[in-house]
């Protein structure tokens, strides 16, 4: 992975989260040049102050084409994009609030179509995007429509990019329940709800951020995957 990241450049987008630090972590490890992107100046500033190499920080915020715009100017050239933006409106049918489904079209399908739209023509040959799909989209529960929708519309979305943005490849990781820090608010029934998670799933584990870190990796690195989404689920979708 260093012969394929060195030198390089990547964007990554929600690079404030656990899972894009992960991501960003390991692609300046391997020698690539950092662009941090996110909605939060301050989590961006942290990441970037982890990194072994260099790194530029652009906030950016999906929901306001502009603020691509000016992300797309501020980026310049690029190899590589990994997007793990997401904004869940979770919650039973008749008390979701339009503006919350709005906003989670907007990080997950919306604001993917618009970076496509505004940076595609700044990859490098043997350039790639990869974005953030989930397990509910092939796995809905109630209260969960919202994101089974979205997770589902970026994984058709990217099969279209990758047609329409050819030789650009395309792809999304589609994680499955990933210990990322985003189940800590079940407080002591957390550790229960995973153990339940990884005893059905065939993989017999819940996931860690590596093992979506080294997805994403595969897709930056694999020249032959493009329109493909990743499942790294631990087989949850199945169980």
């Amino acid at each position: 992975m260093s012969e394929t990241l060195a030198g390089r450049r990547v964007l990554v987008v929600g690079a404030g989260s656990r899972t894009g630090r992960a991501v960003a972590h390991a692609a300046s490890a391997a020698g690539a040049e950092l662009v941090l992107a996110g909605p939060d100046p301050r989590k961006l500033e942290w990441t970037a102050g982890e990194l072994a190499g260099p790194s530029a920080v652009l906030p950016v915020d999906l929901t306001d084409e502009a603020s691509i715009e000016a992300l797309a100017a501020g980026a310049g050239r690029l190899d590589h994009l990994v997007s793990t933006a997401g904004m869940p409106a979770n919650g039973p049918l008749k008390d979701l609030e339009l503006a919350d489904v709005r906003r989670a079209f907007d990080a997950k399908v919306i604001g993917p179509l618009l970076l496509a739209k505004h940076l595609a023509g700044q990859f490098a040959d043997g350039g790639s995007m990869t974005f953030f799909s989930g397990v509910a989209a092939w796995r809905p529960a109630p209260a969960r429509t919202v994101m089974a929708t979205t997770n589902g519309a970026l994984a058709f979305l990217v099969q279209a990019l990758a047609v329409e943005l050819a030789p650009l490849r395309v792809n999304a990781v589609s994680p499955g329940i990933v210990d990322t820090g985003s189940w800590d608010g079940l407080g002591a029934g957390k550790d229960e709800f995973l153990r339940q998670v990884a005893a059905r799933n065939p993989a017999r584990r819940v996931g860690a951020p590596e093992d979506l870190v080294k997805a994403v990796l595969y897709a930056i690195d694999n020249p032959y995957v493009t329109g493909t989404v990743l499942h790294v689920d631990g087989g949850g979708r199945l169980a």
